[in-house]
């Protein structure tokens, strides 16, 4: 399960954090050093950050629970999508609507209002209408869909989060977090990492980046799915609140320090993988 190839992370740009002004202080135990006013994150914990949360959802799902899938930013939506269909998992990747795990009975009231519309449709009840009421039912289901699509299938809360940038997705946190739901969290240097139980300190504004480590995550969903199918648990599977920061069990994922590597090849600010620190927020 741990087989990370350090050098597919350096290409994808996960190392590269936000510029020095922007950083959350509470970061420092995940950050390497900076060059070009550009903090680099330490790959050794986001490596350990990694195989941890492949054990610990892995395991969550053998035992029968579900993940759920949360980035809607623009970077994070299509990759977010592609996994959780990919292992067949829950997935939000338009809008968070406040509510959805604290106040799930309303969310489950919608879905079954937007079954209820397609039944009209499949069953030719909308011809009755006129056109008018028509156009106001399809609007109300194209909201519907548009907006609970990922988890239309959710018959429960889930047993753990996956957050890409959990910053932005500050709500869908606080609300696992008060319903003591695990989350695990792609978090960049700007983030606090004390609302996150599994972090995997890395950039969570790159495509590449994230397709990198949800790839990884995903392929640890999978294994719990074959697990559960065959109705055993995997081995080695993690607590819910894993959050060792430094020092302790560092990955050795390859002989050579891969944080200096990063250090070593990383370009200058302005170069793909960085994105556009100065200017651009999470």
């Amino acid at each position: 399960m741990a087989d990370i190839d350090v050098k597919e992370l350096l290409q994808s740009g996960v190392h590269f954090g936000h510029r020095v002004s922007r950083w959350n202080p509470k970061m420092m135990p995940y950050i390497f050093g900076k060059r070009h006013q550009i903090h680099i994150i330490d790959l050794r914990e986001t490596v350990k950050g990694m195989i941890r949360a492949m054990r610990f959802l892995s395991d969550i799902v053998a035992k029968g629970q579900d993940v759920l899938f949360v980035g809607t930013k623009r970077q994070a939506r299509a990759t977010v999508l592609a996994n959780a269909e990919e292992c067949q998992m829950h997935y939000v990747d338009e809008r968070w609507l406040g509510g959805t795990l604290t106040n799930y009975e309303t969310i489950r009231s919608r879905l079954s209002r937007l079954r209820e519309l397609e039944g009209m449709q499949e069953d030719g009840t909308l011809r009755s209408y006129s056109k008018k009421a028509i156009s106001r039912l399809m609007r109300e289901k194209r909201r519907i869909l548009r907006n609970l699509h990922g988890i239309r299938n959710m018959a429960e809360v889930p047993g753990a989060l996956v957050v890409v940038d959990p910053r932005r997705e500050a709500i869908s946190v606080r609300e696992a977090n008060r319903l003591h739901i695990p989350v695990v969290g792609i978090l960049d240097t700007d983030s606090d990492p004390d609302m996150i139980d599994i972090p995997i300190p890395a950039n969570d504004d790159a495509m590449r980046s994230i397709q990198a480590i949800l790839t990884h995550l995903t392929r640890g969903i999978m294994e719990g799915v074959a697990a559960r199918t065959e109705g055993k648990t995997v081995p080695g599977g993690s607590e819910a609140k894993p959050k060792g920061k430094t020092g302790e069990g560092r990955a050795t994922a390859t002989s050579e320090s891969p944080a200096a590597a990063a250090t070593a090849t990383a370009p200058g600010p302005k170069e793909e993988h960085g994105k556009e620190r100065g200017t651009q927020g999470s």
